[in-house]
């Protein structure tokens, strides 16, 4: 496991149930299941436009929420986090919240749990609005905080320069201690993720060997919030 620090508190926000599961389900099962760190996910939206239904589709657009609801519950129990938040915003339409309301929520967020890390995306390198706008209303909630006082900030970054603009990942957490973990969290996730796993199983069962590297690493930026001034 690598640069995996003791936290008093971890927060996660991201804005659609599976955020998580791609970014940072191993780790933070590491920090819950061998640690035992305190974590909080809110989750803005409850992802009700995804664009799947299942495969083969079990649900509906009326009952893809309630569906996906259920879906996020389960991949928290995964990952063991027993303080997850639903924030209520609708999906595809956090972009247009207000800038000021969405600081404030992350701020009251921070203020009640004190975390000594966020878990969030990387602005500018989240490529879907309702991504960069969570990101940037967590990074302007943490500036306006003291400095000295101040929880860093880990972001994902998955744009295509990426690399090219931000250089190689700040931290580096090697994840294949917790790799059913994440595994099962991305597989809670069914309704959007079935098919992902499905193909990759029938490429395992093929011979075709699988790419481990996103199953036993999560890649994180450190946020500079002064770097994102208004």
């Amino acid at each position: 496991m690598l640069n995996l620090q003791p936290q008093r508190q971890i927060l996660i926000v991201y804005p659609h149930p599976d955020d998580e599961a791609f970014s940072v389900a191993g780790t933070i099962s590491y920090y819950r299941k061998k640690m035992n760190t305190p974590v909080t996910y809110a989750c803005l939206t409850l992802g009700e436009m995804g664009r799947n239904l299942g495969n083969p589709p079990f649900a509906t657009r009326e009952s893809l929420p309630e569906i996906r609801r259920k879906e996020l519950q389960a991949a928290a129990a995964a990952m063991g986090i027993e303080d997850l938040r639903m924030l209520g915003f609708r999906d595809k339409t956090v972009e247009f919240e207000d800038d000021e309301k969405m600081v404030n929520v992350m701020a009251d967020l921070i203020a009640e749990l004190n975390p000594s890390l966020i878990f969030t995306f990387y602005p500018g390198f989240a490529v879907h609005p309702d991504h960069e706008a969570t990101a940037r209303a967590v990074v302007e909630a943490v500036r306006r905080i003291p400095q000295a006082e101040r929880p860093e900030v880990y972001g994902c970054a998955f744009a295509n320069d990426t690399l090219e603009k931000l250089g190689e990942p700040h931290v580096m957490v090697n994840i294949s201690e917790m790799k059913a973990d994440k595994i099962q969290t991305i597989k809670a996730h069914a309704s959007q993720t079935g098919w992902m796993i499905q193909e990759a199983e029938k490429r395992a069962d093929d011979g075709e060997p699988l790419s481990e590297s996103w199953l036993n690493f999560e890649r994180f930026y450190i946020v500079n919030p002064d770097h994102f001034a208004k």
